[in-house]
């Protein structure tokens, strides 16, 4: 059997990307980067604009044209920070907290169907998951160091 898990594996992301995309899109008039955006200020709770850029891999100026059409849907509330200088904090209003809940269950819903029907347990396919994002993260915060 050829190793080829690294390309493999960016295909499937991709592949599972434009999917999600074209389902968020057709069935929720939302794109599948803003619903990551949303997604991400949920779990991190109050952020800036720097962090979800950080986040999602894209430059600031972009996050700063995405967080105003979601604070103009009324999907996020976009604020200065206290502390002062151009940083803006980020929470979810209710309804960026409805919309990330039901979509996140919608989606999970979806990928655990297609698990399954793929035969792959969905249990470790999970575990395997968070320990390959859990082995990275600590690897690059060793690397910065």
């Amino acid at each position: 059997m050829e190793r080829n898990l690294s390309l493999n594996l960016h295909v499937l992301v991709a592949r599972l990307d434009r999917a999600a995309d074209r389902i968020l899109r057709a069935e929720h008039n939302i794109s599948y980067s803003r619903f990551l955006a949303l997604a991400l200020v949920g779990e991190l709770g109050v952020s800036t604009q720097r962090a979800l850029a950080d986040g999602l891999g894209v430059t600031e100026p972009s996050v700063s044209r995405m967080t105003a059409v979601l604070a103009t849907e009324g999907l996020l509330d976009v604020q200065p920070d206290p502390a002062g200088g151009n940083r803006r904090q980020l929470t979810l209003t209710d309804g960026g907290k409805q919309v990330v809940a039901s979509l996140r269950q919608e989606f999970e819903e979806k990928l655990a169907a297609l698990v399954a029907h793929s035969g792959v347990p969905y249990a470790e396919f999970a575990e395997h998951t968070a320990t390959l994002l859990a082995t990275l993260d600590r690897v690059e915060r060793e690397s910065t160091k």
